[in-house]
Order: structure tokens, then sequence, then C-alpha cells
């Protein structure tokens, strides 16, 4: 009977679960395929190729003058701050919540 069962549930199995598990690992793939090929570019030296994606995505850049970079620091600030903001009160309430107690 329970034999029955496992092999009734196998049968379930729909194919958008088996396409999207092949999507997955097409993905998975794609991404340890990029991940060698950066390194190898970077010659194998993972700071180097972090280095190189900070610059590529705007993170560290050169400043012409005081005020630009004033204008970037300020812009990290904020982000902080909003984020800052957005959490504690989530930190609050699950710092804050009552114990239960359990009587014999």
């Amino acid at each position: 009977m329970e034999k029955e069962l496992v092999m009734e549930k196998k049968k379930q199995i729909p194919w958008v679960l088996t396409a999207m598990m092949g999507i997955g690992a097409a993905i998975g793939l794609w991404a340890v395929v990029a991940l060698m090929v950066g390194l190898g570019r970077a010659d194998w030296q993972v700071s180097e190729m972090f280095r190189q994606y900070l610059v590529a995505v705007g993170v560290i850049r050169e400043f012409e003058t005081l005020v630009d970079f004033y204008t970037h620091i300020k812009g990290i600030e904020y982000i902080l701050a909003v984020g800052f903001l957005s959490t504690f009160p989530l930190f609050y309430k699950y710092v804050s919540r009552t114990k239960a107690t359990i009587s014999e």
C-alpha cells in the first residue's frame, strides 16, 4: 500500500518542476563559468577581481573635487540612515516581545 502511494507521488511530479530545476542548473553553471573567467582575467587574484568589479559599478572612483567626494559620502550616509531607520523598528519589536510563562 505504501509503495503504491510512493510510486503515485513520483508520477505526480510536474514537468514544470523539472524545467525549473534545469533552468536553475543552467544559471548556476553560467555563474560558475563567469566567476572562473573573471578570475582568469584577474590572474587568479580574488582581491583584484573584486577591485575591478567595484570600479566597474562605480563604487571606487577618483573624485576631482572635494565637493564630489563629499556628495558621494553623503549619499552613502543617507542610504545607511534609511536602512537603519527601516530595520530598527523590526529589531525593537523582536527584542521587546513578551515572554510567555508556562504554569505547571
